[in-house]
């Protein structure tokens, strides 16, 4: 398998060693935090992915008040995700689906290159609570997957970080919705965190639509960003903003379904 393109000092390492030791707490680098129980990866957290409670509460799956109100209740005992299943408010399935998708979101940007160490913090716990811990070789596994799919589409990394442009004098012929409604939010100063946030998607499908947006000759990167930092954030997250929830409902009844 080929390597994933880290320094020397890397979360991977780091990872690798905290899962053997069983380690329970959180591993902060540049790009996202995780937090291990018994070695495993409980949860992970990355400025470049949109939260579990933006997806939820955007969907319409479970309501602001209901969200604020799992928060009030578990945030503290680290039991949030708990908290929703427990009132009623979610189900367990649907839950587990959610947060895996957000946990893998997140880890393809944690694990991503640093020029820092990262610091592991011991009995650090995220306030959602332990849903399905997954082992880190599986998260890594499918970080990679991640971006040997995403070099297939387009080769260069930086779509996935700097502000987005349409390229001047191209014009789309027509494009599935999905990639449509994409490209509409593509102005000149948004990243793709900042476009999955706009549309309520997750990262990685937003990321292939951008990068094939990208081989097709009708995106380009303006400049790179500056890396934000991963926040040492308590257990509240910050408040969200409003957004387009027309595909999360869909993703809620699917999951309502199964």
């Amino acid at each position: 398998m080929t390597p994933l393109p880290l320094t020397d000092a890397t979360v991977l390492n780091s990872l690798e060693s905290l899962a053997a030791e069983r380690a329970t707490g959180a591993l902060s680098g540049e790009r996202g935090t995780f937090y291990l129980l018994a070695g495993r990866v409980a949860h992970v957290d990355s400025p470049f992915a949109p939260d579990l409670g933006l997806l939820l509460t955007g969907s319409g799956a479970v309501d602001p008040d209901g969200w604020q109100e799992a928060l009030d209740r578990g945030g503290r005992r680290r039991s949030v995700g708990r908290q929703l299943v427990d009132s009623g408010r979610l189900a367990a399935g649907a839950l587990e689906l959610c947060h895996l998708g957000v946990l893998f979101d997140a880890a393809y940007f944690a694990l991503g290159r640093t020029s820092r160490a990262p610091r592991f913090r011991p009995d650090i716990g995220h306030w959602l609570g332990a849903v399905r811990p997954v082992p880190v070789d599986a998260v890594v596994r499918e970080s990679q997957r991640r971006r040997e799919q995403l070099q297939r589409i387009w080769p260069e990394p930086d779509i996935d970080n700097a502000p987005l442009a349409r390229v001047p004098g191209v014009r789309a012929a027509a494009l599935p919705t999905r990639r449509g409604r994409a490209l509409a939010q593509v102005d000149g100063v948004r990243t793709a965190a900042e476009i999955a946030s706009a549309l309520a998607w997750r990262t990685f499908p937003t990321l292939v639509e951008l990068r094939r947006l990208a081989a097709d000759g009708l995106v380009t990167t303006v400049s790179a960003p500056p890396v934000p930092t991963a926040p040492d954030l308590p257990w509240q997250p910050a408040a969200q903003d409003e957004i387009d929830t027309a595909l999360l409902r869909r993703l809620r009844d699917a999951l309502e379904a199964l």
